[in-house]
């Protein structure tokens, strides 16, 4: 029986794909099988980002483009096409928050996260979907998040970048489903990283930090997620094994979605 989740052949471009979750996903669809390109925004981090890969075992394409400009990620498209492959994979990764009360956040700032976390995913889809066209199939793997459902204090930009990124992915679902694109999002919980890792460390008491009780409390799961845990969702919405699933968003959070929280 073939093996749905076998990217043998594939070549992956992840945005942003030099360390935290974009790398794991890398290094996971490249464990699968997949040639993997990533980029991201300097020659320091592609470099950081090679040797990370290289550590891992994985032989991967870096390069250096901006995901909120069309002209460069046209570019970087042509240029993965020349040098590696049509893209038949792609993550998008790349992106930011700002954490701002609202009436205090520019719109400079708004407009800044609204770039990077939901106009450059329309631009980077924009530049694979034709060569997934005339290829005959193709993934396009969003990176949404909870915050695609909820909103919190001093996130409304991010919010309202990934509720929009939500219905991005339904949209491509609906455009290109009949080319053989499936477009779907990974939507994460609250992920061990190193950003948040401050948050994680215990108090001199032993106690734990208050948000990350907060956390663990919304968590039916009890922890946080790694970047392990989205490996597996990443490797199957990228395969075979998702050509019928189309529009979805999995989200991985241990099921803080589907719960309302502890009795007092």
């Amino acid at each position: 029986m073939k093996n749905l989740f076998d990217l043998t052949g594939k070549v992956a471009l992840i945005t942003g794909g030099a360390h935290s979750i974009g790398f794991a996903i890398g290094v996971g669809l490249a464990q699968a099988g997949a040639t993997v390109c990533f980029n991201c925004s300097n020659e320091a981090s592609k470099e950081r980002g090679i040797a990370a890969y290289k550590e891992a075992g994985v032989d991967v394409h870096g390069y250096v483009a901006d995901v909120t400009s069309e002209p460069e990620m046209q570019a970087l498209v042509k240029t993965i096409r020349e040098e590696v492959g049509v893209i038949d994979i792609l993550v998008n990764n790349a992106g930011i928050i700002k954490r701002i009360p609202m009436t205090d956040m520019s719109v400079e700032d708004f407009s800044k996260v609204i770039d990077v976390d939901l106009i450059a995913p329309f631009i980077c889809s924009k530049a694979v979907i034709p060569a997934m066209i005339e290829k005959g199939h193709g993934k396009i793997v969003n990176i949404c998040s909870m915050m695609s459902e909820l909103g919190r204090e001093t996130v409304s930009a991010y919010a309202a970048a990934k509720g929009g990124l939500k219905m991005l992915t339904r949209n491509i679902c609906s455009e290109f489903g009949g080319a053989n694109i499936q477009c779907n999002a990974i939507g994460p919980g609250y992920i061990a990283t190193q950003q948040t890792a401050p948050l994680r460390e215990r108090q001199p008491d032993g106690s734990r930090h208050p948000f990350d009780q907060f956390i663990i409390s919304k968590t039916p799961a009890g922890r946080w997620g790694t970047t392990d845990d989205l490996i597996g969702p990443a490797v199957f919405l990228a395969s075979d094994a998702s050509d019928f699933v189309n529009g979805h968003v999995l989200y991985v959070d241990g099921g803080i979605l589907a719960y309302i929280g502890k009795q007092p």
